[in-house]
């Protein structure tokens, strides 16, 4: 999470503030430049804004430094999902890394999920499952890279194409809710097929009912 620092200033000689705004900082990088503004004996009112328009004390922003050193960051996510039209089959994918007190993580993951009709909505459905388990993993109030090979999926949650299809409408839309009540802003990128072969093959065997489910500690 990142926020934004507004605060007055009291020049010397003057009876005016004069109001202040920092660019968007990190929660730690917040708290040590209030700590820096306020060795000038002269500050004034002092919030943080987060990138959700909520407004932090000081206080809680100190709380949340110690409870982010513990919680998942640096984040970026893969999804695929997969579908056999001829026996309406679908298999999602996930692979996320992550990094957690120091060490770096990569979790996979995948499902089959039924009442699937095509591929895209597979493919919605794998991000579903991505976001589900960024949820199992504690993940909130931070930014996290997402990436697939979908340009449909890619471009309609980004919001640069339009979304016709009823079915898929309604995945957008628990999907933007679950964003929402995590407090996750998504960064969305398309990437090309082999970019993305972690995920794909992990669909492929959700497909095959070969379920995965593992985490693993990234040692460089």
């Amino acid at each position: 999470m990142k926020v934004t620092l507004e605060w007055e200033y009291k020049p010397s000689r003057s009876k005016n503030m004069i109001r202040f705004v920092s660019d968007p900082v990190t929660v730690a990088q917040a708290v040590q430049l209030a700590a820096d503004i306020e060795r000038t004996g002269r500050l004034g009112n002092l919030t943080f804004l987060d990138e959700t328009g909520v407004y932090w004390s000081k206080k809680e922003l100190q709380k949340m430094v110690a409870v982010i050193e513990t919680e998942p960051s640096d984040i970026t996510a893969f999804f695929d999902g997969g579908f056999q039209k001829d026996e309406l089959l679908s298999g999602q994918g996930t692979a996320v890394y992550y990094k957690q007190s120091n060490k770096n993580y990569r979790v996979r993951s995948n499902a089959s999920y039924h009442m699937i009709e095509s591929n895209n909505e597979s493919e919605y459905a794998a991000l579903w499952l991505l976001l589900n388990e960024l949820e199992r993993l504690g993940v909130q109030r931070t930014p996290v890279t997402i990436k697939g090979d979908s340009m449909v999926v890619i471009q309609q949650m980004s919001g640069e194409w339009p979304c016709y299809e009823k079915n898929l409408q309604k995945w957008m839309d628990k999907i933007e809710e679950k964003l929402k009540i995590l407090g996750i802003k998504p960064s969305y990128e398309l990437i090309s097929r082999k970019e993305n072969k972690e995920a794909d093959s992990l669909a492929t065997q959700a497909l095959h009912k070969n379920m995965i489910h593992g985490k693993k500690e990234i040692i460089d």
